[in-house]
């Protein structure tokens, strides 16, 4: 299909897509197909060498092309089984009102990760890690406290239907959860999240929740804890939550995939 150029061919007689590599043109085509369904999620690749005869191209060409693909998180590899297209489930973050769900009772079982992602309760399950530790010049800046204020961190990755959807290095000041359940990570996930958490303990955010989002490739483990290609550009929030004029919540980062992820903001004019 991409048969290789004819070496005799002078450079500016070459139509210019035939100039692009063409381990590149194999995986735009194969690109477009996944994106267009054509190959569907979890559909299986042809091996390599029967790509090779189709593309008219070495099999090393093609395993060039699957690494650029793979890279993208569109395809994955399982050992003994081949190469399939990797499933996708995009995730519609709602900046204006998201929060609505965890301002709700608490008996509701939900949050607004549950919101977004359209799970029930059954179907959300959260990977938890706490530490206390003193708040560096960045994290002392966002709550507007002096460096070295004892701070809760909580590092959670989100599950929704067991696939890691959202990773978050969520903060609180000791000085309002410490000794308190909210402090207690076995009680972890809590219906209406951090605003329900800090409701129980009669702190009622009613002032702004500021995020701000960048757009940024991912490290390294967030990658692997994402279970994304190191090519795909993940969501950077930073979240600020206020009760009474004074921050109460810091998260730094929130992190979501770019490619399950669409956000929108909602402006009245």
């Amino acid at each position: 299909m991409y048969a290789l150029l004819n070496q005799e061919r002078r450079f500016e007689e070459v139509p210019v897509a035939e100039r692009i590599p063409a381990y590149e043109r194999i995986a735009d085509h194969l690109r477009q197909k996944i994106r267009a369904g054509d190959l569907a999620a979890g559909s299986r690749l042809s091996p390599h060498r029967v790509m090779a005869d189709e593309y008219g191209v070495s099999e090393i060409i093609i395993r060039r092309a699957m690494d650029l693909l793979r890279t993208e998180g569109l395809i994955e590899s399982r050992r003994g089984s081949g190469t399939f297209v990797r499933p996708s489930s995009p995730v519609r973050r709602i900046s204006m009102d998201r929060y609505v769900a965890d301002k709700g009772p608490q008996a509701e079982l939900r949050t607004s990760f549950t919101k977004d992602q359209g799970i029930a309760w059954s179907q959300y399950r959260l990977d938890k890690a706490f530490a206390w530790i003193e708040a560096d010049e960045r994290l002392a800046g966002l709550f507007g406290v002096p460096v070295g204020t004892r701070v809760l961190e909580r590092r959670f990755v989100f599950y929704a239907s067991g696939a890691p959807s959202q990773l978050s290095r969520s903060c609180l000041l000791a000085a309002d959860v410490e000794g308190t359940p909210v402090a207690d990570p076995a009680n972890e996930p809590w219906p209406g999240g951090n605003i329900g958490q800090l409701r129980s303990l009669g702190i009622e955010v009613n002032g702004d929740i500021i995020e701000e989002t960048a757009v940024r490739m991912p490290t390294p483990e967030e990658a692997g804890l994402l279970g994304i290609g190191a090519g795909v550009p993940v969501f950077a929030i930073i979240r600020q939550m206020f009760s009474d004029g004074r921050v109460v919540e810091v998260a730094d980062p929130i992190v979501i995939p770019g490619n399950r992820a669409v956000r929108i903001d909602r402006i009245s004019v």
